[in-house]
């Protein structure tokens, strides 16, 4: 079965900072005519930064979409000074969010954040052999976080009592768990 839709038109509603959002009318395969709002977002990174006491960084930060705040990994979007390096972004939103550079950093995964509305494209990483940074990069004005670490089992508790609920983060902790299964 093809699921390819056709737009037919196209208009972007909202232009921002972080978000831009645009409305298609679309006809599907089987010629109904539908809209789709999609919001487009710049690539973004995140980190599961590892300590050499086997602890894992978290960020408390309030999130104005769910006027709360949460409990993430470091992340951030890849930028104009990335010059497109996801590589790039990782070592430096670890910088500016944690203050640390990572000795090993490597590619876990890549995925779509939300498909049924966005377009984000994240990678995850993991950072080892956490050293303090030489030249800390400037804090986004934007950003107030509290670094924290915590060990797995922490982590898991966290997610099992719902003090953890952001998707990339959730994410990387199994991805932690499956390691240390693992080996």
């Amino acid at each position: 079965m093809n699921f390819t839709e056709k737009p037919i038109s196209s208009k972007e509603v909202f232009k921002g900072h972080l978000i831009n959002v645009e409305v298609q009318q679309v006809k599907t395969p089987e010629g109904n005519i539908a809209q789709r709002e999609i919001v487009h977002h710049a690539p973004a990174v995140a980190i599961l930064a590892i300590t050499n006491d086997n602890k894992m960084l978290l960020e408390k930060q309030w999130r104005a979409p769910i006027a709360k705040t949460t409990l993430e990994i470091p992340a951030g979007k890849v930028d104009s000074r990335d010059q497109a390096s996801v590589d790039h972004a990782a070592r430096r939103e670890l910088n500016e969010e944690t203050r640390l550079q990572a000795g090993k950093l490597e590619k876990l995964s890549s995925f779509y954040t939300s498909v049924g509305c966005m377009d984000e494209y994240m990678t995850l990483y993991l950072a080892t052999d956490l050293s303090p940074v030489t030249n800390a990069l400037p804090k986004d004005q934007d950003e107030e976080l509290v670094v924290k670490k915590v060990s797995l089992d922490e982590a898991q508790a966290m997610i099992a009592s719902g003090e953890i609920e952001d998707a990339k983060t959730i994410m990387a902790i199994y991805y932690w768990q499956g390691m240390r299964a693992n080996g």
